[in-house]
C-alpha cells in the first residue's frame, strides 16, 4: 500500500480518533478513588531528563508536570497514600542507546525526579522504583510491590511518554490484571500525560526516526482505551 493510498484510506479513522480525544469528560477525582486505601497512583519518568534538561527534554513534556504534581496533592488530601514514582536511571551503557540519545543515565541530575515533585512535603512516602528500559516491570521491583499490595483495585497513571513508557505501564497493569483475573481498574487523565515531538524535517536533518507528537498522543490513548484503559480528560 503506497502512502496516498494509506493516508486516504486512514481518513475516517482518523477522523474518528480526533473527535473521540476531543470528547473525553472530566471525572470527579473523588468519585474515581472510591477508596483511597485501596488506590494507587503511579507515575512514570517524570524525570528532569525528560522535563527540563538533556537531548530528550521536551516542552509538551514539561507541561505536564504541573498538573501531575496538582493530582499527586489532591490525592493526598483525599487520602491516597500509594504512590509510586517509576523513573529511568540507565546503565551507562545502555543498550537503549541504540535507538534514543543517552538520557537519564543513573546518578546523574537527569535521573533524579523533577523539582516541582520533590517540593510535595509527602515526597519521602513516595516508593521510588528505576529502571533500565521503557517498561515499568522487567528488571524492577515493580511487580513485587504490587504483589505484597492485593487488596488495590485502582490505579492511576500518569508521566511520559504516552506511546511509550506510559502506554507500557498502562497496558502492564490491565494485562496483568486480566491474566491473573483481578478485577482492578486503571485510568489515565489525559492531562497528565504526553509524548514528545519531532518533525520530519528535523528529524531528516539530525539522522533520526520522525516523531508526531500529536498523533501518536492520541492514538495511543486510544490504543489504550480499546484495551480497558479508562482514558479521561482529566481528574477534576
Amino acid at each position: 500500500m503506497n502512502a496516498h493510498t494509506l493516508i486516504e484510506k486512514s481518513r475516517p479513522f482518523l477522523t474518528y480518533v480526533g473527535e473521540w480525544v476531543e470528547s473525553l469528560q472530566p471525572v470527579p477525582l473523588a468519585e474515581t478513588l472510591g477508596n483511597p486505601a485501596r488506590t494507587a497512583i503511579v507515575s512514570i519518568d517524570v524525570i528532569n531528563g525528560f522535563c527540563h534538561e538533556g537531548p530528550l527534554a521536551s516542552p509538551r513534556v514539561q507541561k505536564i508536570v504541573a498538573p501531575i504534581v496538582d493530582l499527586f496533592r489532591r490525592a493526598y488530601e483525599f487520602g491516597v497514600r500509594h504512590m509510586v514514582l517509576i523513573q529511568e536511571a540507565h546503565e551507562p551503557d545502555a543498550l537503549e542507546f541504540a535507538s534514543y540519545p543517552p538520557h537519564g543515565i543513573r546518578g546523574t541530575a537527569e535521573s533524579e525526579t523533577v523539582a516541582e515533585m520533590r517540593a510535595l512535603p509527602f515526597f519521602s512516602e513516595m516508593t521510588i522504583i528505576t529502571k533500565n528500559s521503557i517498561h515499568p516491570a522487567l528488571g524492577t521491583s515493580f511487580d513485587t510491590w504490587l504483589a505484597e499490595r492485593p487488596h488495590l483495585d485502582t490505579f492511576i497513571t500518569v508521566g511520559d511518554c504516552t506511546d511509550l513508557c506510559t502506554f507500557q505501564l498502562a497496558m502492564h497493569l490491565r494485562l496483568r490484571a486480566n491474566a491473573y483475573q483481578i478485577k482492578q481498574r486503571v485510568i489515565v487523565p489525559a492531562d497528565c500525560v504526553d509524548t514528545y515531538d519531532l518533525s520530519v524535517p528535523t528529524a531528516q536533518q539530525i539522522g533520526a526516526l520522525p516523531h508526531d507528537g500529536d498523533l501518536l498522543h492520541s492514538l495511543f490513548l486510544y490504543h489504550m482505551s480499546l484495551n480497558g484503559i479508562d482514558v479521561v480528560k482529566r481528574l477534576a
